[in-house]
């Protein structure tokens, strides 16, 4: 201990270590920097860093130890305006963000901290069911031109609170105390001076800055019109402040979703999600954001595989506690047909944001690829208890079940959310299970007939006449969604709805034109 409090002292007697200290109380950061001095150096999974082995071990494996770990709660919004969430929520999201950033913590995604939101639970749950040591909570005040911050750092074992302080601030630098948060924070569980969290933010427009928070409020939804409101959100923030690097990253998630989602023209949207990453990398390339956002729209959109796993490869590399980064890369590797390390990957997600809605789905995703139809109608199943809007998660549990023969159960999944695509292609698939040939047709003939189905749903339309044993025309869809980059060609390597489509010549021909693996 005496070792320590010297180790402690030097850093403060550095001028440029105050600031970053000088928020801590000192006999609190011995409270809290000892037990973790007690256990060890934290170590963190090489797959972080490079391509996980083809029979890897269990991701909980990979993340055992002791590492500090900290799960940063939504800030409850004490103002009168509700309509403010937005801003409470915001506050929160940034400050995981930054403390995202710094290595050797482990720190709990969105989605999973974010499913705590009023919940009331004591901190000893909570930290059961997120696997975490430490809590950050507090809550935002804000009146006129004022905001006042309150956070506290809390111990889940016990439920003790380990640091507490309010900061109070003209509302245009409410996102400069996101940093001083981050820092304080980040000090409390720090044995040594590790590069402290960069938080973009600061230099940012304070409009800009509200109205990228608005937009992340919106594309959180997960819905059509949440991912349209946060493209208008997020474009009027970089149309504010051009040089606002992670408004940009999310411009290109929200575009690329709200044309995937049928309310926007891909041809139209796509190349500016695109262009809008791009932005965010030029802008920030030592920012894990921007590549991340790149590397996920070249996957979806352009189905450029290596340059994708290169831009995902560097967002990994700059912050390997994303838990967002583990999950888009293992979909880049399941379509590239590399399941067993793409099942992997998705648990290096999970295990860091074990509430993820999106990271189950593609877990189940990996699942319907190895034929494990009971393991794959779970992980959907649960994906869907988190989310119950969450379309995909409806899809996949629907093509479970369906695999299952279970007819029932698969038409009444494939409805518990839209879009309309993906209900349709589920009644035309179990109609022809069924044996109602004529039902099956009538619904097929309205999905080819919608003019939206060559923009939207050329893949949905492959997997109908596909289940249906119509190869030739199956064959044919799947050419128009090369050519209109459907975002559904992620699944083609693996999607067992395609099983008799893979001996034919012409899938090996499609697999080369899109330069993906034939093995």
């Amino acid at each position: 201990m005496a070792r320590l409090r010297d180790s402690l002292g030097e850093l403060w007697g550095r001028g440029a270590i105050r600031v970053l200290l000088g928020v801590a109380i000192g006999a609190v950061l011995t409270v809290i920097v000892y037990p973790f001095v007690a256990r060890g150096p934290a170590r963190g999974p090489a797959a972080s860093t490079a391509t996980a082995p083809a029979s890897p071990p269990s991701a909980d494996a990979a993340l055992a130890g002791n590492a500090p770990s900290i799960a940063v709660l939504p800030f409850a919004n004490m103002t009168e305006d509700k309509q403010l969430e937005y801003f409470s929520d915001g506050i929160s999201e940034e400050i995981l963000n930054a403390l995202s950033r710094v290595d050797g913590l482990r720190v709990i995604a969105r989605a999973s901290s974010f499913a705590m939101k009023g919940r009331n639970e004591d901190p000893r749950t909570i930290g059961q069911r997120l696997n975490v040591g430490t809590l950050l909570e507090g809550s935002v005040r804000k009146s006129g031109s004022r905001v006042r911050i309150g956070a506290e750092l809390v111990e889940t074992a016990g439920g003790t609170r380990l640091w507490a302080q309010e900061f109070e601030r003209e509302t245009e630098n409410a996102f400069k105390v996101q940093d001083e948060i981050a820092q304080a924070v980040v000090a409390a569980l720090q044995l040594k001076l590790l590069t402290p969290p960069v938080v973009q933010a600061a230099n940012v427009d304070p409009a800009a800055h509200d109205l990228y928070l608005r937009g992340l409020a919106q594309l959180a939804r997960g819905s059509a019109e949440g991912s349209e409101r946060a493209v208008q959100a997020l474009q009027a923030a970089v149309d504010r402040d051009p040089g606002f690097a992670h408004a940009w990253a999310a411009l290109a998630t929200a575009r690329f979703r709200a044309a995937d989602q049928g309310t926007a023209d891909p041809a139209v949207e796509w190349p500016k999600a695109l262009e809008a990453a791009e932005r965010a990398v030029s802008i920030a390339p030592g920012d894990a954001d921007g590549w991340l956002a790149r590397g996920f729209v070249k996957v979806s959109a352009y189905q450029d595989w290596e340059a994708a796993r290169a831009d995902l490869e560097k967002a990994r590399s700059l912050n390997p506690n994303s838990a967002e980064t583990h999950y888009q890369y293992g979909r880049l590797l399941a379509a590239l047909g590399r399941l067993g390390e793409a099942g992997f990957s998705v648990q290096l997600a999970l295990a860091r944001d074990p509430l993820s809605a999106n990271a189950h789905v593609m877990e189940a995703m990996v699942h319907l690829g190895e034929g494990r139809y009971e393991l794959a109608r779970v992980s959907a199943e649960r994906a869907l208890d988190l989310a119950p809007e969450h379309a995909r998660a409806a899809r996949t549990l629907g093509l479970a079940l369906l695999l299952q023969n279970r007819l029932p159960e698969a038409r009444e999944a494939f409805h518990r959310s839209g879009p309309r695509q993906f209900e349709k292609m589920g009644d035309a698939m179990v109609e022809h299970s069924l044996g109602h040939e004529t039902a099956s047709k009538k619904v097929l003939d309205q999905i080819l007939a919608d003019p939206d189905t060559p923009k939207h749903a050329c893949y949905q339309a492959a997997q109908i006449l596909a289940w249906r044993g119509e190869n030739d025309r199956a064959f044919e869809w799947l050419d128009r969604a090369a050519e209109a980059h459907d975002a559904g060609l992620i699944y083609l390597k693996y999607d067992p709805v395609l099983a008799r489509l893979r001996p034919d010549p012409r899938y090996r021909a499609l697999l080369e034109r899109l330069k993906l693996p034939v093995g």
